[in-house]
């Protein structure tokens, strides 16, 4: 089955001091470091949101069949330097089954 999974999360003033090419080279660490180890297995699109929420600036959006590699994803990220230098707090987790109501009712048939 396809998991469907929303992380909304707010950047830190710390990361707004950074300088853009600071920014750009920890999002380049990010997708080498955290989501590469998984991209065989996880889908990670990136949505910027602050003009458009204000209780968070970001959210990912990833898609997967494997919820072990978003478990380890996840866990990857809380060890990161993202959390450990407080530069990104999450706030929360929505997690959905593509179509999951139509597995329901072919299990149910049987």
């Amino acid at each position: 089955m396809k998991y469907g999974i929303v992380i909304r999360y707010e950047f830190d003033i710390r990361w707004l001091r950074l300088d853009r090419a600071q920014r750009r080279e920890r999002a380049e660490i990010f997708e080498s470091d955290i989501v590469g180890p998984f991209a065989d297995r996880l889908t990670v699109r990136h949505f910027d949101a602050e003009a458009f929420a204000a209780d968070y600036s970001d959210f990912l959006f990833i898609e997967t069949d494997d919820i072990d590699a978003y478990y380890f994803f996840i866990e990857a990220l809380r060890d990161s330097e993202f959390i450990a230098q407080g530069w990104l707090r999450l706030h929360d987790i929505s997690i959905g089954l593509q179509d999951g109501y139509k597995a329901y009712e072919a299990d149910d048939a049987s």
